[in-house]
């Protein structure tokens, strides 16, 4: 009977440990709900991404720049004897009788039949209508690089945009950063032809995607490389479930990273989490958040940035009675095998 005794006292204890200091984790409803919302981005943005990609497909070329190799019809109405199916030459140029050689290469449709139009009109017409219609594409060439299902280069023809590219690749993946990038060739200047120089484009997916900025849908051409990096890191130890390093989206909160590494443990100190941030001069400034106060909503939640270390802190008595459980525990299954 003593022995029953003593684990029936052991376990009444356990029991009010527990209860007074909270028992094990239970991860609440914030914590539930940032992990849900992460795991959901990606595959919202490229829900959204196919479907712009499908509404966008229906929209007219007429951004689509003019290349060699395009098998181009040319119209001039009521002038039958000037209607003709020429293909760009290597070098950007077609052949019209009467104006000779025009460089239709880097202009559009509509651009080209201003040019057109503008040398009838300086030699042989008054007020030409002049109709340019690409019936052919030549293949181009695009890259999708980076943080996307399917990375390569891309032959396609007629006017691509930004999100047609995306859908292609497959979307981008679950460890994509916000931003995307666009490589874009530069034609040297005549004055130095070697000198080959890039221009970089920078989108922001979540305003293209989530907020509806259709002008962040750009056409690209041929020679572009389309680069969506990883999301930045953040690193999370201490007294959490699960420690690690975690990609850092838009806007992610530690309220979020910590979710992320599946809640803090019981003997977590969640008054005193402190977060290490490089302020680039090679030294890290201490934050200290009160991460108690934040989860009860009497705090604000903190903006993380890339590379920032966060570190929970145990409490020294509750790591004194986790330990204490520890022992209980194993007295118990001694008890019991006795």
């Amino acid at each position: 009977m003593r022995r029953e005794g003593i684990i029936v006292f052991f376990i009444f204890l356990i029991l009010l440990i527990y209860g007074c200091g909270g028992g094990t984790v239970i991860r609440d409803e914030k914590d539930i709900i940032a992990t849900y919302e992460r795991g959901k981005r990606v595959d919202t943005l490229n829900e959204k991404l196919i479907l712009e990609a499908m509404m966008k497909g229906t929209a007219k070329d007429l951004d689509y720049i003019i290349g060699s190799e395009d098998l181009l019809e040319i119209d001039v109405f009521q002038v039958e004897e000037l209607k003709r199916t020429v293909r760009v030459s290597a070098q950007g140029n077609i052949g019209i009788p009467l104006i000779g050689t025009v460089k239709a290469k880097g202009l559009t449709a509509i651009g080209l039949e201003k040019e057109i139009a503008k040398k009838f009109s300086d030699r042989y017409l008054e007020d030409p209508l002049v109709t340019v219609y690409i019936r052919e594409y030549r293949a181009q060439k695009i890259s999708v690089l980076g943080a996307v299902a399917k990375p390569q280069i891309y032959a396609v023809s007629g006017m691509r945009y930004l999100l047609d590219l995306l859908a292609m690749a497959d979307g981008i993946t679950r460890d994509a950063g916000n931003i995307c990038y666009v490589l874009r060739p530069v034609n040297p200047s005549e004055n130095n032809p070697s000198v080959n120089k890039t221009e970089t484009i920078v989108i922001d997916l979540n305003a293209l995607l989530v907020e509806g900025d259709s002008r962040l849908n750009i056409p690209v051409f041929s020679g572009d490389v389309i680069h969506v990096p990883k999301a930045g890191m953040v690193f999370v130890d201490g007294a959490v479930q699960k420690p690690g390093a975690f990609p850092l989206q838009a806007k992610t909160t530690l309220v979020q990273v910590i979710a992320m590494a599946e809640g803090a443990r019981y003997e977590a100190d969640k008054s005193d989490v402190r977060i290490f941030r490089d302020n680039g001069k090679g030294e890290r400034e201490v934050i200290k958040i009160n991460y108690e106060e934040v989860r009860e909503g009497r705090g604000q939640d903190f903006l993380l940035q890339a590379n920032d270390i966060i570190i929970v802190p145990k409490s020294g008595i509750k790591n004194f009675f986790s330990g204490f459980i520890n022992t209980i525990k194993g007295l118990f299954s001694m008890g019991k095998s006795l």
